[in-house]
């Protein structure tokens, strides 16, 4: 089978690449860490799950069957991603003066439609941390039973000088002046990077909204806790492979590793892959800086297969700046591919056969590239000059030239770049709405509304549409 060939993937807590090796030969099962549903997930949200998206269609092209779940936070997540301030939600809530549940309910939708529109696949499962809330507290009992962890005024808290391993993947080095300015600072805790896994929901005055019934009283569960019972939940006490952000490995992750190995006893995560961040124009990306760029913003102004084609353009663990230079580089090389396809299209052919050994190298380059921890630009530079010695050897005969743009097809798709017409929308319903888009320029063009006439052609040339003006009207074509 397929699985068989070599793959290796970085794995972030021995820092090497290592022969990836799943539990059981033949399936593997992947956590992906999700969107917090406060608000909008954003370019670097999105880049992030394209490069999963891009690890899971490759296993599965290898011939793996994979088990893919990823999460919704839809509660627990605090403003200082640890144990101090205000729920994420709660305040997004209070600030636009609707229901948690509600603002939850819109942003799942709305992240739906995200993904779906770069060709992200969907998870096979993607539970929200509100689901399994009795999961949660039966692992924090197995942790107070076993010494791991301690109750003080509604709050439990992880003791982290009971798991010896502690901080393994992030190396940290635990600063026992950090822990004294922090017991000072916070005294429910006894040490610096002790950490909730439930938390009162009454704090003074303020009763937060969403709450459960506990042994400890109303609360609700930590941020960390959430991901370590969703993994295991639907993975198994050991899981292969688990995702996230560089942003995961000093915290999150570390006590990922101590809840679920404390209570199991056993390896929880077999291979740890971490993404960069993206920059903005080279600065981090912030809403204060004013560089702060949501993907719905990106996907209306360029389409869904342009914004696809600057985010996996880079290597997941290198860090993208997102400039003027991605989008103008994603666009230019959709153009060459589906000018590419177009003249495979086009093409009578001939008699010459020498594309065939072309047609084998570019798998084989491919995968290779592909195999060394999913070296995406490796990867694209092989398909870039397949293209190149297809548009060169278009006498070749007709049956060899579609089998090189099926393959062509097929690699691209693997990288979740889909040149395919999309389903839903037959020949007819297209010409009638490109009739309906052409009227709307020629009336604008009439007008003297030039500005709205370039803009309607240069969004149709984004996603693969050019129109021609021609001495008998518009007319357009694929591209």
């Amino acid at each position: 089978m397929l699985f068989l060939v070599m793959l290796k993937i970085y794995n972030t807590m021995t820092r090497e690449k290592e022969v990836f090796t799943p539990l059981e030969e033949g399936h593997v099962k992947i956590y992906t860490c999700g969107q917090t549903v406060y608000e909008k997930c954003h370019i670097g949200n999105a880049r992030t799950y394209s490069a999963w998206d891009v690890v899971i269609r490759y296993l599965r092209y290898k011939g793996y069957k994979v088990l893919h779940v990823q999460n919704f936070t839809d509660v627990g997540h605090l403003t200082d991603d640890a144990d101090q301030g205000e729920d994420k939600i709660e305040k997004r809530a209070r600030e636009e003066k609707i229901n948690p549940w509600e603002l939850v309910e819109r942003e799942i939708e709305e992240y739906w439609h995200v993904i779906d529109d770069l060709n992200i696949n969907r998870p096979n499962i993607s539970p929200r941390a509100t689901s399994l809330i009795p999961e949660m507290i039966i692992l924090i009992k197995i942790l107070l039973d076993k010494g791991y962890a301690y109750e003080v005024q509604g709050n439990v808290y992880y003791d982290i000088t009971k798991f010896k391993e502690y901080g393994k993947l992030a190396r940290l080095k635990l600063d026992e002046e950090q822990a004294k300015a922090r017991v000072a600072q916070d005294p429910l805790k006894k040490n610096y990077f002790d950490f909730a896994l439930w938390l009162n929901a009454r704090k003074g005055d303020q009763v937060h909204i969403m709450r459960w019934n506990s042994p400890w009283g109303e609360g609700y569960p930590g941020w960390h806790l959430e991901c370590s019972i969703m993994a295991m939940k639907y993975l198994g006490e050991t899981i292969d492979i688990h995702g996230g952000g560089i942003d995961h490995i000093p915290t999150h992750h570390p006590n990922e590793i101590a809840q679920a190995e404390a209570a199991t006893g056993k390896q929880f995560v077999r291979n740890w892959m971490h993404a960069e961040f993206i920059t903005l124009n080279g600065k981090k990306m912030s809403k204060s800086l004013g560089n702060y760029l949501t993907a719905r913003e990106l996907i209306d102004e360029h389409g869904g297969l342009v914004v696809r084609m600057g985010l996996v353009s880079g290597h997941y663990r290198s860090t993208v700046d997102w400039n003027p230079d991605v989008l103008a580089n994603a666009k230019k090389n959709i153009e060459r591919i589906q000018n590419s396809l177009s003249l495979i299209k086009d093409s009578p052919g001939g008699t010459k056969t020498n594309l065939n050994q072309a047609t084998e190298e570019v798998k084989q380059s491919f995968e290779e590239a592909m195999d060394d921890d999913f070296n995406i630009p490796k990867a694209l530079a092989a398909i870039h000059e397949f293209i190149r010695q297809i548009n060169s050897s278009l006498d070749n005969k007709k049956e060899i030239l579609n089998r090189a743009g099926e393959t062509l097809t097929e690699l691209l798709g693997v990288l979740g770049l889909d040149f395919t017409k999309r389903k839903g929308m037959d020949d007819a319903k297209i010409n009638e709405l490109m009739e309906l888009i052409i009227t709307i320029r020629e009336n604008a063009r009439k007008g003297k509304n030039y500005e709205l006439s370039d803009q309607i052609r240069e969004k149709l040339r984004a996603v693969g549409i050019q129109i021609e003006d021609a001495e008998n009207g518009p007319r357009w074509k694929m591209i």
